[in-house]
């Protein structure tokens, strides 16, 4: 069975206990316990959950609009954008995985699920952007096709064109 088979993912809703939830970093596990369902509500992000079979949050990540600077995006990808100042955008805010269930590649399904989600969404955006916590996780996002903007080696983007295709 592979890695994504063995999780479901599902918006975050008030049946999903986030209480034992623990990545290794204090704030994406306090985001998850006291502010996510906030930030759903004030519709500032969306939250979506890996859940094991058990249904335990083994993973999360959330997504909301954003816009990028154009003159901050390459001239690869400039020249394939029209020429408004601001590109539109979702951006991955937060990415965590359970420290039970690291090593299962559940981020870089995590990952995936997302940019689908935005590939598809009916609302229009040219680009995944993503800041990166420190050169480790830039380098997990540049080994998924993110490309690093010009302003800032930490904040990355992937053209969505590329992952509808």
């Amino acid at each position: 069975m592979s890695g994504a088979a063995l999780f479901r993912i599902a918006p975050l809703d008030a049946t999903h206990d986030r209480a034992v939830f623990s990545c290794g970093a204090p704030a994406l596990d306090r985001y998850l316990r006291e502010q996510a369902t906030q930030d759903i509500r004030r519709r500032a992000a969306s939250c979506f959950v890996a859940l094991s079979q058990e249904t335990r949050i083994a993973g999360y990540y959330t997504v909301s609009s954003a816009g990028v600077a154009l003159v901050d995006l390459p001239d690869a990808t400039r020249k394939r954008l029209p020429r408004y100042p601001v590109v539109p955008a979702v951006r991955m805010g937060r990415l965590a995985v359970d420290q039970s269930f690291q090593g299962q590649r559940l981020g870089g399904t995590l990952l995936v699920d997302a940019m689908r989600r935005a590939a598809r969404s009916e609302i229009a955006a040219a680009v995944m952007v993503v800041d990166a916590k420190d050169a480790h996780a830039a380098d997990f996002y540049r080994h998924h096709g993110f490309i690093p903007l010009l302003a800032n080696a930490l904040t990355l983007y992937l053209p969505l064109a590329t992952v509808a295709r």
